[in-house]
């Protein structure tokens, strides 16, 4: 527990738990957003010079935004709220404590192929109670996300990234490559005031899930 309130993200995070279980509030899911990379690790740089750290927290904050306006909102945590570093396992330890319904992984793709293009969903490799509706839900998501920015399924995928394999007993987990910072065109969408559509899609998905 030590290790986990070094971080101030997490005393906020762990201070926002106490205040939910303490009293009765009108939610539909508990969903944990887990914004990849931060800190000193950028993850992809784009062909125009955009950090997929910096992306997926515009978007992870896009998306806090509109469910705040929604009449039912959904319970939100994410697992970073400003440009820090948090270790995987801190990130799955944080949805095991909150009991979350739904950890989803939010990151952009890079290639040394300028050509390649759209978005894909990673589920665990690892069979877990949560296997089939993470598939489910991963395929939803990115049918959603394609129509609505207009980009190219690369379908859903199976991986043995930490951060699904240590949730996948726990709750439906899945990662989401947003599309190519590597592409010219996809980084220059992704960068052009364009978050609200990709956030609005990936929050009607999970509401409707």
């Amino acid at each position: 527990m030590k290790n986990l309130l070094k971080n101030v993200s997490f005393v906020i995070l762990l201070m926002k738990m106490c205040l939910i279980f303490g009293q009765e509030i009108d939610v539909q899911k508990r969903i944990v957003i887990d914004v990849g990379h931060g800190g000193k690790d950028a993850g992809a740089i784009g062909i125009n010079g955009i950090q997929e750290k910096d992306v997926v927290l515009s978007i992870a904050n896009e998306i806090l935004r509109l469910n705040d306006d929604l009449d039912k909102p959904l319970d939100i945590y994410l697992t970073r709220y400003s440009d820090t570093l948090i270790s995987l396992s801190d990130r799955t330890k944080l949805t095991k404590a909150l009991n979350a319904d739904l950890f989803l992984s939010l990151h952009c793709n890079h290639s040394d192929n300028t050509d390649a293009r759209g978005i894909e969903v990673y589920a665990s490799r690892k069979h877990g109670k949560f296997s089939k509706p993470s598939v489910f839900i991963g395929y939803q998501i990115e049918r959603a996300l394609c129509k609505a920015v207009g980009y190219e399924s690369r379908g859903v995928k199976f991986a043995n990234f930490q951060v699904l394999s240590e949730t996948i007993d726990y709750c439906p987990a899945v990662l989401i490559e947003l599309g190519f910072l590597s592409n010219r065109d996809e980084a220059s969408y992704i960068s052009d005031n364009n978050i609200k559509p990709i956030a609005l899609s990936i929050l009607s998905s999970i509401q409707n899930q």
